[in-house]
């Protein structure tokens, strides 16, 4: 016999050697126990590493428990998404929790329960939990399938106490479904009592003295949370109602606001909470110097005439907004960003950052497109945004159609003081119908003031017009071409309240023009003259899908009998964006000839209704429309002209196609109008 190793020690003790291996024995045991017994806990942690192997592990199978929640329609999905109880079901075959594990998932279901369903305001909930098991009847996969019938088995108590500590892991394969039945009885829900609102810091000291935007602006926080006395007490509510209220107050300059405490108290018995929110404004923060990048051929001086403030102006956010948009409007640059740095310490004068890309000095543009109207066409826009290195902006624009040709050309100066640019402008315009030709030039001096909302335009204008019959030069009363000229100074405006200039769904656009001038012709009287138009369009969404179209244009010439003026100022109606079913400027009246020309009194409208066809193409709408209105000479006997039909509008990224297919009720016949262009 090999001698034995000595002891270590006194007495009869373990050799070393022995605890040893037995220590590293058992700790080599333990990950395996751990791995074995609480797999459960650590897969859905770290996940499989080979989904296709784990997938292969888990034959197909019920879930681990069968869940009926028994409740409102409204509060099923909360309890279904955050129940501890319902992310069983979620599990694979093969991670069947232990017996214990759901014994004490479901008698922690009730209380579970309650606290979800408080946040939507009902805490006089009741829950109960009753459990049941079936035997599964085994598969050839050694399973059950999942629409096994469940036999009934005695039930475990509600609320029952979380299982002992000598509940035991099953093992071996799963031959029993846990059915789990949960019952809500949410009671009455608790609604808002009270909503109590106050504020500290600059806004409250600048109240207290007095000022009437922080006063008016205090006044305008209670409409501003999304939860009002009356209403039902829901967590998300508050929560949304706290955040508006600090937007609210960021919005309007205070944009280190915070809220300094809050709290609802519930009464359950009374069901009812009372709603309580203290505002710390911080500073008002204040212009202070613009920090103007990215300007490499333009002015600075252009980028502060459009800031439209001053140092010392509160730094809104439709301040800093409308800035923004002046920018982006002024057609020199590709990209602006206005903000600025919340900073406490310099809120009194806050730098104003500009970051600014520009866009290239020249570019030209090539568009092609057709409509009923002016028939097949195309365009070439050439702008130069600093010709001569001078603030100029150069615009030449050559469209050919068939029906109608024309050149026009812009210089407009960099924006100035006040939003104001200086314009001279010329066009030469040549527009065929069906009867007449009319061939008009115009050169004009003035001045533009474009705003967010409103342009304005005055300007001194020299028009000179030539109208001549297609049937030819003489007539049997040896009428020829008519010649007028007018000298005039108008007033343009034009608003725009619209969610989208490209593809607006709501809001309102109005043009107003004013003119005054005098107008001499060959074969006709001399004198003054004066010319108003309006044009209003609304857009109005209707519910379920549909969206409304209106528009109402009226227009008028006064003057002496005998006065000719240029028959490019009257009115004529038909056509595309006028009233459909009719050729393009049909609608007018006719002269001794026969022939159709421009009249001095114009009203058209129009009423459209339109909705998405299906819901797989949101962008393809279907319209039906009625148009009605005609020009003439004068309003007495005034009869308008009516069209309607169905059309198809595709809300193209670039615009708007409309196809309309419009019946004349007055020529009883059918027309198709079709609108469309691309840029190129």
């Amino acid at each position: 016999m090999k001698p034995l190793p000595p002891r270590s020690g006194r007495g009869s003790g373990w050799p070393v050697w022995r605890l040893a291996r037995r220590l590293a024995l058992l700790c080599a045991c333990v990950p395996l126990l751990l791995a074995a017994s609480g797999c459960s806990l650590i897969k859905p942690l770290l996940g499989d590493a080979d989904p296709a192997r784990g997938a292969a592990k888990a034959p197909a199978g019920p879930p681990p428990i069968d869940l009926h929640i028994d409740a409102p329609e409204a509060l099923k999905p909360l309890l279904q998404k955050h129940l501890d109880l319902a992310l069983l079901l979620d599990l694979r075959t093969d991670e069947t929790p232990s017996a214990g594990e759901l014994s004490r998932l479901a008698a922690a279901a009730p209380a579970q329960a309650r606290e979800l369903l408080q946040t939507e305001g009902y805490f006089d909930a009741k829950v109960t939990v009753r459990r049941e098991t079936a035997p599964i009847a085994p598969t050839a996969a050694g399973d059950a399938p999942s629409d096994a019938p469940l036999a009934t088995a005695p039930a475990v108590a509600t609320d029952a106490a979380p299982p002992s500590a000598g509940d035991t892991p099953r093992s071996g394969p799963r031959n029993r479904l846990q059915a789990v039945w949960l019952s809500v009885v949410p009671g009455d829900p608790t609604h808002v009592s009270a909503l109590q609102i106050s504020t500290e810091g600059e806004l409250q000291r600048m109240a207290e003295a007095g000022d009437a935007d922080a006063l008016a602006l205090q006044r305008s926080l209670p409409a501003t949370s999304e939860l009002q006395a009356g209403e039902v007490f829901r967590n998300p509510a508050w929560s949304a109602s706290k955040q508006a209220l600090l937007a609210k107050l960021r919005a309007a300059g205070y944009a280190a606001a915070s809220i300094a405490d809050s709290r609802a108290d519930v009464d359950a018995t009374a069901r009812t909470a009372r709603l309580r929110v203290r505002l710390d404004s911080g500073p008002l923060f204040r212009a202070g110097p613009l920090q103007i990048v990215g300007l490499a051929h333009h002015d600075e001086s252009t980028v502060r005439n459009l800031s439209g403030f001053g140092p010392g102006a509160p730094l809104t956010e439709a301040r800093l907004l409308d800035y923004q948009e002046r920018l982006q409007a002024a057609r020199l640059f590709q990209s602006v960003s206005v903000s600025f740095e919340p900073d406490p310490g310099v809120a009194a004068l806050t730098p104003v950052r500009v970051r600014l890309v520009e866009l290239p000095l020249q570019q030209a543009t090539v568009a092609v497109g057709v409509t009923t109207n002016a028939g097949a066409r195309v365009s070439v826009e050439h702008t130069h945004r600093r010709p001569f290195d001078w603030p100029v902006i150069a615009y030449n624009k050559i469209e050919w159609g068939q029906k109608n040709q024309k050149w026009t050309g812009d210089f407009q100066t960099h924006p100035g003081p006040g939003f104001y640019r200086n314009l001279l402008g010329v066009q030469i315009d040549r527009d065929l119908s069906d009867s007449d030709v009319v061939l008009s030039q115009r050169l004009r001096l003035g001045r533009t003031q474009d705003t967010t909302r409103i342009e304005r335009l005055y300007f001194v204008e020299l028009l000179r017009s030539r109208r001549d019959d297609l049937a030819g030069a003489a007539t049997a009363s040896g009428a020829g071409p008519t010649v007028a000229t007018a000298l005039s100074v108008n007033l343009h405006l034009a608003r725009r309240d619209l969610d989208s200039l490209l593809l607006p769904t709501r809001g309102l656009t109005a043009t107003l023009q004013l003119g005054l001038g005098e107008a001499t012709s060959h074969g006709g009287d001399n004198g003054p003259f004066t010319r108003l138009y309006g044009r209003l369009t609304g857009y109005l969404p209707l519910g379920g899908g549909w969206y409304s179209q209106g528009r109402l244009e009226l227009g008028g010439i006064l003057r002496r009998n005998g006065v000719e003026v240029p028959d490019a100022l009257g009115f004529r109606a038909g056509g595309e964006d006028s009233v459909r079913g009719y050729a393009y400027r049909e609608l007018a009246p006719k002269d001794a000839n026969g022939a159709t020309v421009s009249g001095d009194a114009l009203m058209t409208s129009s009423l459209e209704l339109a909705r998405p066809i299906m819901a797989s193409q949101p962008s393809l709408w279907g319209a039906v429309f009625v148009d009605a209105g005609r020009a003439t000479n004068g309003w007495r006997g005034f009869s308008p002209a009516l069209g309607y039909g169905v059309g198809v509008r595709w809300r193209s990224p670039i615009g708007p196609l409309r196809v309309d297919l419009a019946w004349a009720d007055e020529l009883q016949k059918l027309r198709l109008h079709l609108s469309v262009g691309i840029a190129l």
